[in-house]
């Protein structure tokens, strides 16, 4: 399950990566480009580093990060949307993706937490 998580979350990154050359020049659509690759590729680290922790608690701090950073993720990908920056279809998958690893991620964080007490 971690080296299939390792691999959806990269690439899951490079789509995200891919998608920013979509978008068009201007100074919002730039902002928005580095946003999104800053934390797309921020929740692939993460969640590698969540698997050589080394204890429950560094494993529920370094999962969190992964949440926050799949759900901003999502945040830039409906700003996109919102804005009609690109067409909706072209980044439907990658919002349902997001949705599907945040979903995973907080699962992991609660089963976690409920065996960490």
């Amino acid at each position: 399950m971690k080296e299939a998580l390792k691999k959806r979350t990269k690439l899951f990154a490079h789509n995200c990566i891919k998608i920013t050359s979509l978008l068009p020049n201007s100074y919002l659509a730039n902002h928005i480009k580095g946003q999104l690759i800053r934390c797309s590729t921020s929740v692939a680290a993460n969640y590698r580093a969540t698997c050589i922790v080394q204890s429950k608690a560094s494993f529920i701090a370094k999962i969190s990060i992964v949440i926050e950073e799949v759900d901003e993720s999502n945040f830039w990908l409906e700003f996109i949307s919102d804005e009609n920056l690109i067409e909706k279809e072209k980044i439907e998958f990658l919002m349902k993706e997001s949705a599907e690893l945040t979903a995973i991620f907080m699962a992991s964080r609660k089963t976690a937490s409920t065996n960490n007490q």
